[in-house]
């Protein structure tokens, strides 16, 4: 009886191991996959389910300290991917007090 215990113990195991690595991969895909632009279209589209913004009509914007593309983004209502390509030469991650970013 101890061998039978012991075998459906580690079918157990295997099964939470399996859903816990289920369960990381689908909060972690939510978390990264919340900020991509695969539901925008390449210039001014919006992903489905969020409000029209109003696009700003600044043709520039200067980088403050403590900002990324997302809160210019939100700021602005020009969508990051549009930023990114409008701005080849920033790096994202590496934004600069002063710096002034193209916005059309």
């Amino acid at each position: 009886m101890e061998k039978r215990t012991s075998a459906i113990a580690r079918i157990l195991a295997v099964l939470a191991l399996a859903g816990a690595v289920v369960i990381l991969i689908v909060v972690i895909a939510g978390a990264v996959g919340g900020s991509g632009s695969s539901s925008q279209t390449q210039f001014g589209g919006h992903r489905h389910g969020t409000k029209d913004r109003h696009r700003t009509d600044a043709a520039t914007y200067e980088v403050k300290s403590g900002d990324t593309l997302i809160s210019i983004s939100h700021q602005t209502g020009v969508p990051v991917h549009e930023i990114e390509v409008l701005n080849p030469e920033i790096d994202p991650q590496i934004l600069i007090a002063g710096e002034k970013l193209k916005l059309r």
